[in-house]
């Protein structure tokens, strides 16, 4: 029983690495409400492209602030679209064990 357990909790790790893998193919892209900048980031939160509009260059204050609200937004995306596959993989390869229904 105790040898069916561990090797279920190891295929649950091994679920989660292969999702963690594919997360990196995973990619979101948040732009800003008027299309003045756009953010490419995968499903792991690394940033993979930022196209800035030529209006946005010419002022410097502007684009920090499209830079931080359309990041930011970005990543609360690919952290949602993370912690719920992960959690998804983590949770199909975990044994039944009793008590732990809360879990599931």
């Amino acid at each position: 029983m105790f040898g069916d357990m561990m090797n279920k909790i190891k295929e649950a790790q091994v679920k989660v690495e292969e999702t963690k893998k594919r997360l990196d193919t995973v990619t979101i892209q948040e732009k800003s409400s008027d299309d003045l900048l756009k953010i490419t980031i995968t499903g792991n939160r690394e940033i993979k492209n930022i196209e800035v509009s030529e209006e946005l260059l010419n002022d410097k204050e502007q684009l920090e602030d499209y830079l931080i609200l359309t990041l930011n937004k970005a990543i609360k995306k690919a952290s949602d679209i993370n912690e719920a596959e992960l959690a998804a993989a983590a949770k199909e390869g975990m044994p039944n064990i009793p008590g732990m229904d809360m879990f599931k």
